[in-house]
């Protein structure tokens, strides 16, 4: 497959891709970045990489991040975790209340804002010293030793974190939570303020498609685990937006409000984009474009 002449198709089609999104508000310091940057990297299983247009300038992973910190708290817990999160699309904005209460503080999936709550929670049990410990798990199975958290955004967030302090403390008050909840939510924060180039995110989920061995040989999760985990990829991944994501692209992944997304083909390649301008949904808009062109052109998805 002749993936660098895709890639260049398809850079050049969105600069023809007529855009409407906008770069996210709901947090102040997201909304300082250029929205007219655009990046793809792709990386085969058998190490190859193509990489084109802005894929090596680092950006705020965002919601990305929520599936790199449930792979952990799996590698610790394994089924244990779906006690305290679900499995099921939530089909409601991702940092709905009135789900949480409907459904008796136990959130539909580790994807939506209170499932990644709880998640942190589970993690800032799990480790000595849960901001350190998991930069250096990133710094680990991305192979990139530079990866670090974005300060500022993430003071940004906790300085607008209101509804997130709100799906905390009604976690809390269900039980959900069992440390702290500002401990919880400083945890949370840096999480999502985490920087990566689309470079280092393909490389980041390498194994999710490499049977949960990383780029470099690790076994980070079992087999199973990381085929449960592409399944809430593809059901999950992409808010309340999934079951689109899944038509038109056909790929398990995560999206992020900093624009980027990332996708994998398993036992074939992962895949990173970034382009800030978001739709009504929260996801790029020119990212999904991007994605739905690599699929179609190269005849590869999980359908």
């Amino acid at each position: 497959m002749d993936f660098k002449t895709i890639l260049q198709e398809i850079v050049q089609d969105s600069n023809t891709f007529s855009s409407i999104g906008n770069v996210t508000v709901t947090i102040p310091e997201l909304a300082k970045v250029n929205p007219n940057k655009f990046g793809i990297h792709l990386t085969t299983i058998s190490g190859e990489d193509f990489g084109i247009g802005d894929s090596e300038e680092k950006f705020s992973i965002q919601s990305i991040s929520k599936a790199l910190t449930v792979a952990l708290a799996f590698s610790f817990l394994d089924e244990k975790i779906w006690k305290r999160v679900g499995v099921e699309p939530s089909g409601s904005a991702f940092n709905s209340l009135i789900q949480l209460e409907y459904e008796k503080g136990i959130p539909r999936n580790p994807f939506i804002n209170s499932g990644a709550i709880v998640i942190a929670d589970m993690l800032v049990s799990c480790l000595d010293n849960p901001k350190d410990d998991f930069l250096e798990y990133i710094r680990m199975i991305s192979g990139s030793p530079t990866i670090n958290y974005n300060l500022a955004v993430a003071q940004s967030e906790k300085d607008t974190r209101f509804r997130n302090a709100a799906l905390a403390n009604f976690l809390k008050s269900f039980g959900n939570i069992e440390n702290d909840v500002d401990e919880v939510l400083d945890f949370y924060f840096h999480q999502c303020s985490i920087e990566m180039s689309c470079k280092e995110l393909a490389h980041s989920f390498f194994f999710f498609a490499n049977e949960g061995k990383s780029k470099d040989g690790k076994q980070i999760l079992t087999k199973s685990q990381v085929k449960r985990l592409n399944a809430l990829m593809q059901t999950c991944g992409f808010y309340d937006e999934s079951g689109e994501f899944t038509y038109k692209v056909g790929l398990p992944g995560k999206s992020g409000i900093g624009g980027g997304i990332v996708a994998l083909f398993p036992k074939n390649f992962v895949v990173a984009t970034w382009s800030p301008k978001l739709n009504k949904k929260g996801n790029s808009e020119l990212g999904m474009h991007a994605l739905e062109l690599l699929t179609t052109k190269t005849g590869m998805s999980v359908f």
